[in-house]
């Protein structure tokens, strides 16, 4: 797919997905569906969140924004990620991150760290946006990047509805890996004590 029809096909969802009557999209709350989205991965294939839920039916889903390959934080955090994704994997939560970065930055990254879960590209911040994330505009005196989504964290269930939330101002302050495992499991015990009650 060329970056042209790319780019329909994701204006496409976007419009089906994130708009009623042209009105800006509201503010996911807990419970809601979470937008539907399709984004080239850091190897260029693509990623389309509805097919990776059918593929992986009995999983919740662990979506993680990042400020980019250029934030030693970030870096470190999708580092601890890697390392606790056999522990998610165990819970059935699969993992997935997203930098308003190219796939050629994300696939160095990819290499060098050597991440095993999906690195998502959103070189226009269109997804960045859908999920409301704090999107940090840098100034012309500024040097660096332009534009990014600051540090995000989305959990969803099975059928695409949202579960847990947290989603930061700046690089610092985020939840570890570990503590987004324990929500896990705390979620889980709270659905299956849910369900036993009704």
């Amino acid at each position: 797919m060329n970056r042209q029809s790319q780019t329909t096909s994701l204006r496409i969802i976007l419009k089906s997905t994130f708009r009623k009557g042209g009105a800006a999209v509201p503010e996911l709350r807990l419970g809601d569906l979470v937008p539907n989205f399709i984004l080239p991965t850091a190897t260029g294939e693509q990623f389309l969140l509805e097919d990776h839920q059918q593929s992986h039916r009995n999983c919740w889903h662990l979506i993680v924004f990042f400020r980019g390959s250029w934030s030693p934080a970030c870096v470190r955090a999708l580092r601890q990620m890697e390392d606790h994704l056999e522990k998610f994997t165990n819970e059935y939560v699969t993992v997935m991150a997203i930098a308003a970065e190219n796939t050629s930055e994300l696939k160095h990254l990819a290499d060098k760290e050597n991440f095993t879960f999906p690195l998502l590209a959103d070189e226009f911040l269109s997804i960045i946006e859908a999920f409301g994330v704090f999107i940090h505009h840098r100034s012309a005196s500024e040097e660096g990047m332009g534009a990014f989504g600051e540090p995000a964290f989305f959990l969803i269930n099975h059928d695409g509805e949202l579960l847990y939330q947290q989603k930061q101002t700046g690089p610092f302050g985020r939840a570890c890996a570990g503590d987004l495992l324990e929500t896990v499991r705390h979620l889980k015990i709270q659905q299956q004590t849910k369900g036993s009650a009704s």
